[in-house]
């Protein structure tokens, strides 16, 4: 018999699709970027997101405790209609105002790591090595802005006969014309709408001004389309995440909650920097990364480099290699942020 792979045609299909929006160092960068913002809202299915709005009103506020050199407040807030977003705010003792971080957990047990509060096995290795996200940044002297990202942890679905990962969320999405990465977004974006509406001693706290977003893995990746959908994050500092389509989600298997429909037609996702430029961007990568491999990661970033020399600011672009595998680094991350935040 012939054997037969399975996988061939979509491979060359792969290999030979040259995205129709693809970055030209001859075009003018804010025409290319119109004409990619459209498309990029059209594929994640923002327009039916967005139409299904929940009117902004004042999050609900469940506890607020005094911590070791912070106060931690737990609130949520409704995104989309009946959808409700559980986060975590802590702010630095003393006077003044702080830069926000928003900070995303990726693939996780959930939100409450980034807090330092272990619930399940493994939770206290994860925190203990890496995954405290929002305690950092609070530590780093700003206000941190937890949420937990729909489809994971106390988003996870609680149905028996549904899968409580990102699987059964991300397809249903695509039945109503939304994606699950678009609605993780608008969260995003979202939980920046509601801050002000906190209590005045809370939100008066905050520089909203001056606005960062970071996360590993599926935090990351969320982060770098979020900073691509809201002008509004100043500086965007994905880990583990930014990598070529062809060399990681094309070629690795990943969770659907990585994927825009039809992307590969118009952009490859260095390509997207052009939604994001000259705003900061700090690109953080594992030399080691088994799924998102750094010959990806340098071919996106080449992209995005040429992109910010292309719009005049070559210096707010970085590239961050650490020795790493698939892990936050904080002792690099933090001084980058640091630094981009000035």
């Amino acid at each position: 018999m012939i054997p037969v792979n399975g996988d061939a045609c979509n491979d060359r299909l792969m290999r030979i699709t040259q995205p129709s929006l693809s970055f030209r160092q001859e075009e003018d960068p804010e025409e290319q970027a119109t004409r990619l913002r459209d498309c990029f809202r059209s594929l994640l299915g923002m327009d039916a997101i967005e139409s299904n709005a929940a009117p902004l009103s004042s999050p609900l506020l469940e506890y607020t405790e005094k911590k070791d050199g912070y106060t931690e407040i737990r609130f949520l807030f409704e995104s989309e209609q009946d959808c409700l977003v559980p986060c975590y705010l802590l702010l630095p003792d003393g006077d003044g105002r702080f830069p926000l971080v928003i900070t995303l957990q990726g693939h996780t047990t959930g939100v409450h790591n980034s807090i330092g509060k272990p619930l399940f096995p493994g939770d206290d290795a994860y925190i203990a090595s890496r995954g405290d996200f929002a305690r950092q940044a609070v530590a780093q002297g700003y206000a941190a802005l937890a949420i937990e990202q729909r489809g994971m942890g106390e988003r996870a679905s609680k149905a028996e006969n549904r899968s409580t990962g990102c699987r059964f969320a991300s397809n249903r999405a695509l039945l109503l014309g939304k994606t699950l990465l678009g609605e993780r977004i608008f969260d995003i974006s979202r939980a920046i709408d509601v801050i002000p509406l906190l209590p005045a001693d809370l939100s008066g706290k905050i520089d909203l001004s001056r606005i960062a977003c970071t996360g590993n893995s599926g935090g990351g990746t969320a982060t770098y389309y979020a900073a691509c959908y809201d002008p509004r994050i100043c500086v965007a500092a994905p880990s583990c995440s930014v990598c070529s389509y062809a060399d990681s989600i094309g070629d690795l298997y990943h969770c659907e909650c990585n994927y825009i429909p039809r992307a590969l037609r118009f952009f490859e996702m260095g390509d997207l920097a052009l939604l994001i430029a000259p705003r900061r961007l700090i690109v953080i990568a594992g030399e080691k990364d088994p799924i998102f491999p750094i010959g990806g990661v340098r071919a996106a970033f080449r992209t995005i480099d040429a992109i910010y020399h292309k719009t005049g600011c070559p210096d707010h672009a970085r590239l961050i290699v650490t020795p790493r595998d698939h892990y936050w680094c904080k002792d690099l991350i933090w001084p980058a942020i640091r630094d981009a935040l000035r």
